[in-house]
């Protein structure tokens, strides 16, 4: 049984092959099949089932191609999985989402179905939780949604907070300033920042108090309006923080907490606030919670099976 496929033109075919071809050689090894290019037509040879579900992926992609779309491996790795586990939604909605952040990086787009949902309740409500594991993009996106709410004028700041609990020690006997104190704690914090934003621009929005970033502690006492508000590593926040931060919202303004369950730093027997507030919250009108897993993870594949066998580790 055959299949043929036609592209547009040359410069179509080169992307959707790869590089070296290792696209496509991906997509045959992966569904039992053979493919050939010849004048604009990519046919592909092989049993039915694997034709059927590899011509679902190279469509997919090509309906992202050329909407402009760029496809990385992460993306094709996405998209045979999903379409091996005959997963109905159309994956080029997610890899068409992009999310305008500067010149520096034009735009970032979501990588699978869970940060797509992700991304929709972040525009859709103005409490977010996301409650996901390491890799699954949790600060990374929501950063990216409040530098394109600032861009788009939505919002007039930027605050991201964390809490600065890792180190054990009380930041008043480390040593330096305020920045200097908080700074080893918010590192992932502007690590996102400065994937999006240019250096020189991260520098005239702190100084001008577009952009904070500071502890949680330091929260206390103020009234958030006209601003995006993402908390990063919410585990690590006791219920009192956690209160005292969700009641900051202000008018105009959004709230995204991130936090990953499975990895609190607070010591042993102190209660999570994200956890108490996953308890008291959901099901509120108006408040959103997310949940990411495993299949959401955007680092390296290996990242994947660690987080896989570290719970099955705590089933067994």
């Amino acid at each position: 049984m055959g299949k043929d496929i036609r592209l547009n033109n040359d410069a179509e075919a080169r992307t959707l092959l790869g590089k070296h071809d290792e696209n496509i050689k991906l997509i045959e090894k992966s569904f039992h099949i053979s493919s050939v290019l010849r004048a604009g037509i990519l046919r592909l040879t092989g049993a039915p089932d694997g034709i059927e579900k590899a011509a679902r992926v190279i469509e997919e992609l090509l309906i992202t191609i050329r909407e402009g779309g760029y496809i990385k491996m992460h993306d094709l790795n996405y998209a045979i999985k999903s379409i091996k586990e005959d997963k109905k939604f159309k994956l080029h909605d997610i890899y068409l989402d992009r999310i305008e952040v500067s010149s520096k990086r034009l735009y970032i787009t979501p990588k699978s179905k869970g940060q797509k949902a992700y991304i929709d309740a972040i525009r859709k409500y103005d409490i977010v939780f996301c409650i996901g594991p390491a890799g699954t993009g949790k600060t990374y996106l929501a950063t990216a949604m409040a530098v394109n709410a600032l861009k788009k004028k939505i919002v007039s700041r930027i605050i991201l907070a964390r809490p600065a609990v890792e180190a054990g020690e009380s930041l008043g006997y480390l040593p330096g300033d305020l920045r200097d104190k908080v700074a080893p704690y918010l590192k992932p914090v502007y690590d996102a920042l400065y994937d999006m934003v240019e250096s020189d621009a991260i520098g005239d929005y702190t100084q001008r108090g577009i952009i904070e970033v500071v502890p949680l502690a330091y929260m206390r006492g103020r009234t958030l309006n006209d601003s995006f508000v993402i908390l990063d590593e919410a585990q690590n926040s006791q219920p009192a923080q956690m209160k005292m931060f969700l009641t900051r919202l202000g008018f105009d303004s959004k709230t995204v907490i991130t936090g990953d369950i499975t990895q609190s730093d607070l010591p042993k027997g102190k209660i999570s606030g994200l956890i108490e507030a996953q308890s008291i919250l959901e099901g509120i009108e108006g408040i959103k919670f997310v949940y990411l897993k495993g299949e959401d993870v955007v680092r390296h594949e290996l990242v994947q099976e660690i987080i896989k066998a570290y719970a099955a580790s705590k089933k067994a």
